[in-house]
């Protein structure tokens, strides 16, 4: 079944502890997330860029198989967001060097015609009031599920309590559903935003794993213990692809429902696993089908008890 997301194409410059200034990367929310997700299902990317962005760029995305980039615009006299980050010794927080908006300060992307009747869509970060225009655009899509940052629960956390109300899902981080709730426990925050509307809330903590609250149940899930963390840039944008790839891809009656999504988490968790040992989308270019399987397998193991 087709999935849609919506977020940011971008440049990055990434500094981290032993690896050093990276600059010119490709990123942006959306990037890792169609790809990772591209893997489980046939995806569907809404996007813009100025027309600054490398032509390498927009090659790399497409080369993802099941990557529809018909809703990607390419925009003339516009620039490109672009971002710089350094990492901290922990690799789990980063500092914000810098931050040029440029095509984010314009109009979004329209959604084409053809897409609007996805089953599936992902709406990554970006401003609450976009979110909501693009969940309009959609027919009647089975699932739809948000993402957020510490600066919308900052500046606009009304329009976000909106979008609360017309996702089935929201991923979002510890600190983020803190600041969100006032709750410093992810579980009593997670059940405060189910309150809001969404049936299910996935709180991430980095290495630490993730927590799921689900109107019908409630666990946990350790992160993949991967070796050589290189860049931790879109690794919950690639967690996301992977967790709504899957549940797009399964066949599930019931996408939403705790088992499915509890399932969803682990696929989720083995993408981010892979997007961590490079810079931008170099590791996920260079696995298969066969290697996520294999990791996957590995990681069920790991987990499984009794």
């Amino acid at each position: 079944m087709n999935l849609i997301c919506t977020g940011t194409i971008g440049i990055d410059t990434i500094e981290t502890p032993g690896n050093g200034r990276r600059e010119e990367l490709l990123g942006g929310s959306v990037v890792y997330f169609a790809a990772a997700a591209s893997f489980y299902a046939p995806t569907r990317l809404v996007a813009a860029v100025g027309d600054d962005c490398p032509a390498e760029f927009l090659d790399t995305i497409k080369s993802f198989k099941g990557v529809d980039t018909a809703g990607l615009e390419v925009r003339k006299g516009s620039k490109t967001f672009r971002w710089g980050g350094k990492y901290m010794d922990d690799m789990d927080h980063r500092e914000t060097l810098f931050t040029e908006l440029g095509v984010l300060e314009e109009a979004p992307p329209r959604i084409p015609e053809a897409f609007k009747s996805s089953e599936f869509a992902f709406l990554a970060n970006s401003h609450p009031a976009v979110q909501l225009d693009m969940r309009d655009q959609l027919d009647s899509p089975r699932l739809v599920v948000a993402d957020t940052m510490d600066l919308w629960i900052n500046i606009a956390k009304d329009d976000l309590t909106k979008v609360l109300g017309r996702v089935d899902g929201l991923v979002l981080n510890f600190d983020e559903a803190e600041l969100f709730t006032g709750k410093r426990n992810p579980v009593t925050a997670g059940r405060h935003l189910l309150e809001l509307g969404p049936r299910f809330v996935v709180i991430k903590k980095g290495e630490h794993g993730c927590i799921l609250v689900h109107r019908d149940g409630l666990t946990a899930l350790p992160a993949y213990p991967t070796e050589q963390v290189i860049d931790p840039t879109g690794a919950g944008d690639s967690f996301a692809g992977g967790l709504m790839g899957w549940l797009a891809s399964c066949g599930a009656e019931d996408p939403g429902s705790f088992e499915s999504v509890r399932e969803a988490l682990a696929h989720g968790t083995v993408v981010a696993s892979f997007n961590v040992e490079s810079f931008s989308l170099d590791r996920l270019k260079s696995i298969t089908a066969a290697d996520l399987h294999a990791r996957f397998a590995d990681y069920a193991s790991m987990i499984r008890v009794g």
